[in-house]
């Protein structure tokens, strides 16, 4: 299993900007896929981002245009830019390597003015 820590969550107004980090334990890093969720307040987890091992990425609707998954694994780590937030993106964040069924703790995330 993988041990994933998130960082990088905050306090942010509506058009900021804010950048996540999530640093993995293991040299196999390389080889998942990496992803990033959000769960808000009253509704279901969903996908916002993955991240292929060869650096396909995917996103929601939602954050087209807006969001960034990127991945550097020889620092073992899969970042989330998030940029131009609105409120609706206030959330919990969680990294998550999906097929070794690792998720890490959650990073909270609001865009409020």
């Amino acid at each position: 299993q993988v041990h994933l820590v998130e960082s990088g969550g905050g306090l942010v107004q509506p058009g900021g900007s804010l950048r996540l980090s999530c640093t993995a334990s293991g040299s196999i890093f390389g080889i998942y896929v990496m992803g990033w969720y959000r769960q808000a307040p009253g509704k279901q987890r969903e996908l916002v981002a993955i991240i292929s091992s060869g650096r396909s990425t995917n996103y929601a609707d939602s954050v087209k245009g807006r969001f960034t998954i990127s991945r550097d694994n020889a620092k073992n780590t899969v970042y989330l830019q998030m940029n131009n937030l609105k409120p609706e993106d206030t959330a919990v964040y969680y990294c998550s390597a999906p097929d070794a069924g690792s998720w890490g703790q959650g990073t909270q995330v609001t865009v409020s003015s």
